[in-house]
């Protein structure tokens, strides 16, 4: 009878354990198809919007008044009525992605199912669902596309080997850095090395509850992530300028977020002050995450640029200010090589605050906030 009831007892046990199993994978199913639903939406809606400034910039009877300013005043305007999603870059983003997959360029790609050409109506009129199946990769997938690739035959392999072997963001972002399109060119087995590219590594996999918080899915859908990384960095920046300002009245606040263009490049400087008494200005960049010697090289780049397009004359050499944040830890470094003299450099290191100081403050607000948001959550 023990026996028996012992049986009964494991067959309940493995029902269960397959119940949970099916359960699993019907939401982590239905997770993926409800990001890729939304990514359709936000790439359609994108593209039109690009292919409106387009045309405004084309055919706008205003254009010679706005000029340059058109996507600045744009930016402010939809994010004073729809809110986060629409700055600078992004809008960038979608006229640069209307001006690589135009309505020819859509309909001339054998994998998409969109029709022969997109009808040329008002935005107001459209139908999304004729391009949702033009776009299957996801809005991440074609900045990168766009931004990063300006050859347009590398662009169009990337896109079909991402779709092919299903790549994640994060896996197309590593086969762009690593030329994988131009390793393959140069490759005698080029089937071999496309076969070594379906592969992913760890770090490429990302989860269903990932594909959901994309930033641009979240500010497409007017949501917020109390936990993004984009809102810990704000956040984490303006307390820090906030800070700096109270050591005294050394620190002069020159702007936050400034944007600088190297080559084809732009990169955005977290906070930039003036010195007094250094005379000099002092770059900060925040990483929300450990250091890396990627990050010091970064710098040096913001500093070359600094010291040759925003330093003026007699005025010292910038200096910049490191400031990296993970869960448990925090790193503060200055980046001082590359100073004309050792007396300069100990100068430096006198008047700016400790790094000791700067990482314990760092750790501080790290608590606070997070406190801060799962109190809003």
């Amino acid at each position: 009878m023990a026996k028996s009831k012992k049986k009964s007892g494991a067959i309940i046990k493995n029902n269960y354990s397959a119940l949970i199993t099916d359960i699993s994978g019907v939401l982590e199913s239905a997770r993926k198809f409800s990001a890729r639903t939304v990514n359709s939406i936000l790439t359609s809606t994108y593209w039109f919007i690009g292919r409106r400034v387009v045309e405004y910039e084309q055919n706008g009877s205003d254009r010679a008044v706005y000029g340059l300013n058109l996507l600045p005043r744009l930016s402010s305007d939809l994010t004073a009525k729809f809110g986060k999603g629409f700055s600078v870059d992004n809008l960038e983003s979608m006229r640069l992605f209307y001006l690589a997959y135009n309505s020819e360029s859509i309909s001339e790609t054998p994998s998409r199912k969109s029709p022969a050409r997109i009808p040329e109506t008002s935005s107001r009129n459209f139908g999304l669902n004729l391009l949702m199946d033009a776009f299957p990769l996801s809005w991440s997938h074609y900045v990168m596309l766009v931004r990063r690739v300006k050859n347009e035959g590398a662009r169009k392999f990337y896109e079909s080997e991402a779709l092919r072997s299903g790549w994640s963001v994060r896996q197309l972002d590593r086969q762009i850095s690593s030329q994988f399109y131009d390793r393959t060119l140069l490759s005698k087995n080029k089937s071999a090395i496309l076969k070594k590219g379906e592969k992913p590594l760890p770090e490429d996999i990302v989860t269903p509850e990932e594909e959901i918080k994309d930033p641009f899915v979240l500010e497409f859908l007017g949501l917020k992530d109390e936990y993004s990384e984009s809102d810990l960095e704000e956040a984490l920046i303006k307390h820090l300028e906030k800070f700096l300002l109270e050591l005294g009245s050394e620190f002069a606040f020159i702007g936050r977020q400034k944007r600088l263009r190297i080559g084809g490049e732009w990169y955005r400087v977290d906070l930039l002050f003036f010195h007094r008494k250094l005379r000099c200005l002092v770059v900060i960049d925040l990483k929300v995450g450990k250091f890396t010697h990627a990050d010091a090289g970064q710098m040096h780049i913001y500093l070359n640029y600094a010291k040759e397009k925003w330093t003026n004359k007699n005025e010292n050499p910038p200096v910049g200010l490191i400031l990296c944040a993970e869960k448990d830890s925090a790193v503060a470094k200055y980046a001082l090589e590359g100073l004309p003299n050792k007396i300069l450099a100990a100068e430096y290191k006198l008047a700016l605050p400790n790094e000791k100081l700067l990482q314990s403050e760092l750790n501080k607000t790290q608590k606070m906030l997070s406190k801060k948001f799962k109190k809003n959550e």
